[in-house]
């Protein structure tokens, strides 16, 4: 995927709108975490997918930044309707990826922002507004910046799949072929661990765990962590070796010997 898109004045002023609707999502939420008015409701009518104030509003002041800044672009959020593009380019938006953590109270969610052209995400954001973190990859560039400072992000070494951290958003992953496919990958593993959302992509990038593997993810869930991985080095694709699609399967590796290794067991 080529590094640079447009001129590097371009390229900058696409970052620099990138952290300035990150900056407006931290407005939006944080008024919003740990406090007990908040209320969720429920999208999903076999399960539990919330939804809540805090969610709606930062799309809604992202929508209105690119609206004002962008008109031509398009924008696929996950709590609105799609704006087709006019450009050529189109910015994915998932205002709160992990609102189930967000509304337990628990620092891993994130706010993602992609910019995608015909050839997929080629600048991706992941932040994480509480603890004032944010990632950042792809026009050439791939960074941390947070309470210790900014560093650059790259992806582990790992060669060997025994050596590897493993992380999911759920234990029950998926269909139950996926559940029994995943399970070969963790047995083989060091240490799998759960729950963390957004924000074990972010830790891959940035070089402290080694796979995440997923399962029924929508574009606006991966499209950001897509660009941050590759920018620091790493490999995402569907459950075959194929980019991201409709199957909704995900592993992100931090190098292609272990993504080799992975796709192997999952593919039994």
């Amino acid at each position: 995927m080529p590094e640079q898109r447009q001129t590097p004045s371009q390229n900058a002023e696409y970052v620099a709108l990138m952290e300035k609707l990150a900056d407006q999502a931290r407005d939006v939420i944080l008024p919003w975490f740990r406090n007990p008015v908040l209320g969720a409701a429920n999208k999903s009518e076999e399960g539990f997918d919330p939804v809540t104030q805090a969610d709606r509003a930062a799309e809604q002041a992202i929508r209105a930044i690119l609206q004002e800044m962008r008109p031509d672009d398009g924008i696929l959020g996950e709590e609105f309707a799609p704006k087709p593009s006019e450009s050529g380019l189109t910015w994915i938006i998932d205002p709160i990826d992990g609102t189930r953590g967000f509304l337990a109270g628990t620092p891993c969610w994130g706010v993602l922002i992609a910019l995608a052209d015909e050839n997929g995400p080629f600048l991706g954001l992941i932040d994480q507004p509480y603890i004032s973190e944010r990632f950042l990859g792809g026009l050439g560039q791939a960074w941390v910046s947070g309470p210790q400072g900014r560093k650059e992000l790259r992806t582990r070494d790992t060669t060997g799949l025994q050596d590897a951290i493993l992380f999911t958003t759920f234990p029950e992953i998926g269909t139950q072929a996926e559940r029994d496919a995943f399970l070969r990958v963790s047995q083989a593993a060091r240490l799998t661990r759960y729950g963390m959302d957004c924000y074990a992509y972010a830790l891959l990038a940035a070089g402290h765990v080694d796979l995440v593997i997923e399962a029924g993810l929508n574009a606006y869930d991966i499209a950001a962590p897509i660009a941050v991985i590759e920018a620091a080095g790493g490999v995402v694709t569907d459950w075959q070796g194929r980019p991201f699609g409709e199957s909704g399967q995900v592993v992100a590796a931090a190098n292609k010997a272990l993504h080799a290794q992975a796709l192997a067991l999952l593919q039994g």
